[in-house]
Formats: structure tokens, C-alpha cells, sequence
């Protein structure tokens, strides 16, 4: 079966797993793979077309099937789930149900998660039969909801026969864990049910569901190795940035076993916060431009080499492509490959193998983590409120702060809390996720919900403004059914703030909700559940006492009512960038 270590992908050998009962219908086949890799939870929404599989799923030992209140938190939550376990699944009803979902798979995508997308499709003997189905635009071709998809999967099976859906089935989770994207598999709801010999596991030998590893280009690798050394070790303050895709590359521990060994400061990108621990003795914080915490950014530009490991620099990332490092100094590690700044390549390298290769070659070089930590200032507290005065989202994250254990993960919304959890000093062991880049309004939520149910021995701190949360609030009831213990912090500023500081006007006002009330409406007395509201600091020290004692078996719900100009100067630094960077005029036409 799928072992999980720690936050990161599974591994698994499929081929020595053995089960109670041969399968022999598709459905019985298709819940048993799942249940190989690694997936407990399937993230749902019943419909005419999927019903029948979901008998299988239920039936199925080690299988969960989540209700969800919608197709775009079943799709977040799969998300949720993929960050924590490795690969997350959703399974919805065709095109009424998987156009609802794909908003949440794109998302998927652009953060190279694994998601396999199960969508029930039309009875077989429709496809050609030139009917009008419901749940489809009218038309007698079926294949909208197919070219949707390939926009946003990395493979697409279209399951209307048995000879080859077992074929059909391998493939897509292969390329689902090879690839490490999400892949839609449609499956004729007539199918499910019914017996084929080739579902048989004692029939058939089964096929491993991931290749053997990739290997690296060994020639290649010592080339890279040696070029990257010559550099490193001839300049007098290099640093190390890490991103994301340090988590695609199954390299965190390589790169924390490089940050060891050669003592530069390091530095990680906003998507990647949580990827290197931040109790490390050469830890300095997030790089990101002009927004960067204190003295990152200061600290890597000014360094004579960078060594940049799994960071995507688009747009956001880099705060409209204006980071000021040293390019002619940096050396860029991609998963697959490096390069230099003379321009030149060398692949397949993979990231993993280049770090512990370098490790071996360089020597240790503290120079720029002392500097940094020569100019470093800290950045003061807020101080104590005035008895009554005015909650404050500062001070709201100063005791945010001083709650967060090693057991806990934070998931920050889009918005002003990207750049409040920035600023979060993670303990050992906490887990941070943020979507940085679709930056999809209301993702956290049921990223929460998909994230939690994947650790349940761990405690999802959620931070999501009224806006995002009024998106997609419905899930807190799939919350509370399945007993999760989250405390959502719900930050009530009466609008879409980051909209504010981007472009303001009266469409970012928002109809304020007594969101307390609706969570207590869909607790409904069923379940462990406690809110709150809080408008001054005592009140909310109170209430952090109560959720991490008290009510720490519950799920928590904090609404923390602040100024609806209560922002970060990061958002403002940024809202005024992005705002220069969309008026901008267009080009002459020559």
C-alpha cells in the first residue's frame, strides 16, 4: 500500500499489495487502484451519472467518500488533500458537475498537484446516437466537457468500453503521479457494474501505477556540479532562495541537507514558506521584492551569487518581474535541469541529485547570513491596545503568532493575509500552504477542508477574509460532519480589500453577513462546533484561550471585525504596482 512520509508524495509498489477479494467489475478495479496509491478520502457530489461507482467507493475497504456542498470545494478539497498526502482525488457528475469542478483543477494545475478527476459519464450507448441529454448545452456531441479539461489535466481518458479500461485506467494515474498534474478520467455510467476477466488482479499480473525513478545524465550531472561549484566557491556571500517546486521534485530534504552543509543564508519564495524550517540557524525569510520580510530582500540582492532551487519567478512571485538580484550571478535549479547565467543548460539533471552532489563540493560560507544578521532589526509588536479600542489585523496576527504549535498547518487566503502569514515565524513542524499564483478567491476553504481530512492528527489554522469566504462558505458543514478541529479565523473588513488597493469603487463593497450566525445555522446543533465575535484585543486573547483549550476538540470559528482599511503596507506596496501594471497604455501599432 501507498506509505506516506511526512507532507510530501507517496511512494508505493502496487504489484506486492494483496487484497481480500479479486475485483471484477470496473468499479470494484478502479476503487481498489485508488486505495494502492494512497487516497483514503474522495472528495464528492452525487449526481444521476456517478451514483453507481459511488456504491463501489462506499463498499470499498480504506475508501472514504466526502460529500461536498458543491464541485468547487470537492475540487479544492481534492487540492487540500493532494498538498497533505500526495494525491487527491474528486469524483463528480458529467459536464452539470465537472465545468462547476474545473475552476479548482486549474488551480490544481498551476501548483503541480497530483488530482485525479473522476467525472461519470453518459450511458455508452449514447455517444453517437445523436440524442439531447440533460446536464449538457443542447448539443449531440459530448465531447465539450473533454476539451475543457485539456486545458488543465495532463491526461484525459474517456472510459465507453470494457476491453480497455483497464489500460485506460493505469495510464491516466500513472501520468496523474509521473507528472505530478491532475488527469480526468470519464467513465460510462452502464459500465460500472458490470464483470470483465481483465479487472482481475490473480488473472493478470499488475502494472506498477509509477515508473521506475528517472536518472539522472550522469556526465551531465558532474558537468553541472563542477560549473556550479567553480562559481559558488570563488564569490564571497552567496545565497540560496528555494521554491516551490522543491515539493515536486521530492528535494526539501536534499536542500535542507545542502543548507547545512555550506551555511549560506537562506531564503525562500512566498510560495514556498513552510518548505524549509524556519527554526534553521541561516533562515531569513521570504524573498519577494519589494515585499519581502525584513532584510531578505536586502540580503539576496546584494549577494554576489544566488543559487535560485525550485522557484518559479512569474509575475506575482516576483512582484511584476522587478526583483533586483544579481542575474549575472544566478544559477537556476529546475527540477529537471540547471542553468547557468552564461546561458548555457545542462539536463536531465534532477534537482534532487544536483543538490546532493553539491553538497559533497562546497566549501561552507556563513559571510552573507552574518551580514544579514549584522543589519537585522526586529520588526517591533504592535503594542498593547488601549481596554475597548478597535481590533487591529496586526495585533489579530501578533496572537495568531504566539498560537501556532508544531502540529498545526496555516492556510492563507488570498488577500491581505498572504502578506500577514508571510510574517508568521513557523514552529518546527508547522505546515503553511498558500495558492499564490491562480490566486482563486475562496480556494482556502476547502483546501482546508481536503487538508485536514488528510491529517487529521494535525489542526488546519485558517485566515480568510469575508470577501473569499462568501465565495464558497457552504463546506463548513462537511467540516463539522466529518469532526474536523480547524479554527478559522474569518476576517471581516466589509469588502474585497486587495480589489480596494488595486482599484477601488463600490463593487468591492460587499453585503456584510453575521457570518457567527451562519456557522451556528449550519452546525445546527449537530456536532462540535464553537463561535465567536470579537472586536477588541481582550476579546480576541479570550477567544484564543478558549479554542486551544476548552473547545480544542472543536471546530473554532473566529470572526475578527477590523477597519475595512485595516491593511498591510506589503498590500499597498503591491495593489499600487499591480494597479501601474494593468493602466498601462497599449503599444502603438506600427
Amino acid at each position: 500500500m501507498a506509505k506516506n512520509f511526512g507532507k510530501g508524495f507517496p511512494t508505493e509498489d502496487c504489484s506486492t499489495v494483496s487484497m481480500a477479494t479479486d475485483p471484477s467489475t470496473m468499479g470494484q478495479y478502479l476503487a481498489r487502484r485508488l486505495v494502492q496509491i494512497g487516497v483514503s478520502d474522495i472528495f464528492s457530489v452525487p449526481g444521476i451519472s456517478n451514483l453507481a461507482i459511488f456504491d463501489y467507493f462506499m463498499a470499498e475497504k480504506g475508501l472514504n467518500l466526502v460529500g461536498c456542498c458543491s464541485e468547487l470545494n470537492a475540487g479544492y478539497g481534492a487540492d487540500g488533500y493532494a498538498r497533505c498526502r500526495g494525491v487527491g482525488t474528486c469524483a463528480v457528475t458529467f459536464t452539470v458537475g465537472s465545468l462547476s469542478l474545473i475552476n479548482a483543477i486549474a488551480g490544481a494545475y498551476s501548483e503541480d498537484l497530483p488530482v485525479i478527476c473522476i467525472v461519470g459519464g453518459p450511458n455508452s450507448n449514447d455517444y453517437g446516437s445523436k440524442k439531447i441529454l440533460h446536464h449538457t448545452i443542447g448539443l449531440p456531441d459530448f465531447n465539450q466537457e473533454f476539451r475543457c479539461f485539456q486545458n488543465v489535466t495532463c491526461y484525459q481518458a474517456v472510459i465507453d468500453n470494457l476491453e480497455d479500461a483497464r489500460w485506460q485506467i493505469d495510464r491516466a494515474i500513472s501520468k496523474c503521479l509521473e507528472e505530478s498534474k491532475p488527469v480526468y478520467i470519464s467513465i460510462c455510467c452502464n459500465l460500472v457494474a458490470i464483470p470483465h476477466p481483465s479487472f482481475s488482479f490473480s488473472a493478470q499480473p499488475l502494472i506498477p501505477l509509477s515508473l521506475s525513478p528517472k536518472q539522472s545524465n550522469q556526465l551531465g550531472l558532474e558537468m553541472a556540479v563542477k560549473k556550479a561549484s567553480d562559481l559558488l566557491n570563488t564569490v564571497i556571500k552567496p545565497v540560496m532562495i528555494g521554491g516551490k517546486k522543491l515539493r515536486l521534485a521530492k528535494a526539501q530534504a536534499a536542500f535542507l541537507e545542502l543548507a547545512d552543509a555550506c551555511g549560506y543564508a537562506v531564503a525562500v519564495t512566498p510560495s514556498a514558506k513552510g518548505m524549509f524550517p524556519e527554526n534553521h540557524p541561516h533562515f531569513i525569510g521570504t524573498y519577494w521584492g519589494i515585499v519581502s520580510t525584513a532584510f531578505c530582500g536586502e540580503t539576496v540582492e546584494i549577494a554576489d551569487a544566488s543559487l535560485f532551487i525550485g522557484a518559479t519567478l512569474d509575475e506575482l512571485e516576483t512582484v511584476d518581474y522587478s526583483l533586483t538580484y544579481k542575474k549575472n550571478k544566478a544559477i537556476i535549479v529546475e527540477p529537471d535541469r540547471v542553468m547557468f547565467p552564461n546561458g548555457s543548460s545542462f539536463g536531465l539533471i534532477l534537482m534532487k541529485d544536483f543538490l546532493q552532489a553539491l553538497t559533497k563540493r562546497l566549501k561552507p560560507n556563513l559571510t552573507a547570513y552574518e551580514n544579514y544578521h549584522r543589519i537585522y532589526v526586529p520588526e517591533s509588536s504592535p503594542p498593547q491596545s488601549e481596554l475597548g479600542e478597535a481590533l487591529r489585523v496586526n495585533v489579530l496576527f501578533k496572537h495568531i503568532q504566539k498560537m501556532l504549535t508544531n502540529n498545526m498547518t496555516v492556510i492563507s487566503e488570498t488577500g491581505d493575509s498572504w502578506f500577514h502569514c508571510q510574517k508568521l515565524k513557523l514552529p518546527k513542524s508547522c505546515g503553511y500552504e498558500v495558492q499564490l499564483l491562480y490566486a482563486s478567491i475562496g480556494w482556502s476553504l476547502g483546501a482546508t477542508l481536503g487538508y485536514a481530512q488528510a491529517a487529521p492528527n494535525e489542526r488546519v489554522v485558517l485566515c480568510i477574509g469575508d470577501g473569499s469566504f462568501q465565495m464558497a462558505p457552504q463546506d463548513v458543514s462537511t467540516m463539522l460532519r466529518l469532526k474536523q478541529r480547524n479554527i478559522i479565523f474569518l476576517i471581516n473588513n466589509g469588502g474585497y480589500t486587495i480589489e480596494v488597493e488595486l482599484h477601488d469603487g463600490p463593487y468591492n463593497i460587499i453585503k456584510n453577513w453575521d457570518y457567527t450566525a451562519l456557522v451556528n445555522a449550519l452546525h445546527n446543533h449537530e456536532g462540535n462546533c464553537w463561535t465567536t465575535k470579537v472586536q477588541t484585543e481582550e476579546e480576541l486573547v479570550n477567544a484564543i484561550e478558549t479554542a486551544m483549550g476548552d473547545k480544542s476538540n472543536c471546530l473554532c470559528f473566529i470572526e475578527a471585525i477590523v477597519h475595512r482599511d485595516d491593511t498591510s503596507k506589503e498590500l499597498l506596496q503591491l495593489g499600487n504596482k499591480l494597479a501601474a501594471i494593468a493602466s498601462r497604455p497599449p503599444k502603438p501599432v506600427l
